[in-house]
């Protein structure tokens, strides 16, 4: 099963989730609000790095979905409807937003080989370069221009494709696929700059 499908049967459960509590059934949001909120805080907390701000952000979206829980439409996807919601308080409460404070390790070795980061999984000290080039990640990261940020982390973390990024960003889908592509490509020539800098200084 793929990721994209993935996300369609959690979306066809959450749906489900989100009608019975808009019928008054609160066990149904306590189970949307559990699958959620790790990633929706970490959605937050990595596009401001300002935890207090991106916790009020974060009780506010929750408060939001509970108010608009009877005017919620089953053709809009609950994880896309969510973080429009999300994306539209950054949008609203952050004028400039601050560099990302925490971003854990988001690669695996399959999105590793993809060329994103160089590697040499080869040496004995594979472990450490690997720890070295998530330093590096995150340092470049926060270099990105925030809408190629939101575009990354929704794409590389979510696992959400373009078309659902570019829905809750609100801009077309060329727009969406070229923020990721550019953030791809800015991230790969930086951390590769930054890789050859630490070689260098050894």
């Amino acid at each position: 099963m793929t990721k994209v499908s993935e996300i369609e049967v959690v979306d066809d459960i959450d749906q489900r989730l989100m009608h019975q509590y808009a019928q008054g059934d609160h066990s149904a949001f306590e189970q949307l609000y559990l699958k959620h909120k790790g990633p929706l805080y970490r959605y937050f907390v990595r596009q401001i790095g300002d935890k207090t701000l991106a916790e009020d952000l974060y009780q506010e979206t929750w408060g939001r979905v509970i108010k608009a829980a009877t005017s919620y439409q089953s053709q809009a996807k609950f994880t896309t409807w969510l973080y429009r919601i999300a994306h539209n308080l950054l949008v609203d409460h952050v004028r400039a937003l601050k560099p990302v404070d925490n971003f854990s390790e988001l690669f695996t070795e399959e999105q590793d080989s993809d060329g994103l980061l160089p590697s040499d999984k080869h040496s004995p000290y594979a472990d450490a370069e690997e720890q070295l080039k998530a330093s590096l990640l995150k340092r470049c990261i926060v270099l990105l221009p925030q809408v190629q940020k939101e575009a990354f982390l929704l794409n590389i973390e979510m696992g959400f494709t373009a078309a659902v990024i570019a829905e809750i960003a609100g801009v077309g889908l060329e727009a969406t696929k070229s923020r990721i592509r550019y953030a791809n490509q800015a991230l790969r020539e930086c951390v590769s700059e930054k890789w050859q800098e630490q070689n260098d200084e050894r």
